[in-house]
């Protein structure tokens, strides 16, 4: 699908029980024609209100994690795996996942970054390896598909442990050195 019709498609989507409850779907922020992509898990309940990824607490700190590395919304694309909101910020369903990891893929086609960044464990999980533990693997690279993949923790696990924020430094500089290495920046 091209852009239009991968809007009108997730509007339109019914296809798990979280259009129920959603205000608005949540599909994406930033630079179409970025060459580095953050995928978080599902919106919550400011993203729902506006439409729009990580505007909330969260993203107000993704925002300032992008600036360490002189990045910002302009120049990432930013989505998440579910494009509605589960109820009371839980962790999506597997089968919620499914339900929408289609348009994940289809997002990611028509982006082609060279760079994804998981934003926390479950992205990780779904982007990267199945088995994959955010706590001992956050900050390595691998290469899937052409893409260079990395996790890092989530900006919600970051508002409410502060402890990972020195380790989630040192992968935000290994992005900008994959960045430089890629010839991006």
């Amino acid at each position: 699908m091209e852009w239009r019709e991968l809007e009108q498609t997730c509007r339109e989507c019914r296809a798990c029980e979280l259009c129920r409850t959603r205000h608005n779907v949540v599909l994406e922020a930033g630079n179409r024609e970025a060459v580095v992509m953050f995928i978080g898990e599902g919106p919550g309940e400011q993203e729902d209100l506006q439409g729009i990824p990580f505007v909330g607490p969260a993203g107000k700190l993704l925002d300032d994690m992008l600036s360490i590395i002189d990045m910002d919304r302009s120049s990432c694309y930013i989505a998440n795996i579910v494009k509605c909101r589960p109820p009371r910020n839980r962790d999506p369903l597997e089968t919620e996942q499914e339900a929408c990891i289609s348009y994940l893929w289809n997002q990611i086609a028509l982006v082609q970054p060279k760079i994804i960044v998981c934003l926390g464990r479950i992205a990780a999980k779904k982007l990267i390896r199945e088995d994959f533990r955010i706590t001992r693997e956050h900050g390595m690279w691998v290469e899937q598909e052409g893409i260079w993949r990395m996790a890092i923790y989530h900006p919600s696990a970051l508002l409410r442990d502060v402890t990972k924020r020195p380790e989630t430094f040192v992968d935000l500089l290994s992005l900008r050195d994959k960045m430089r290495q890629l010839g991006i920046v």
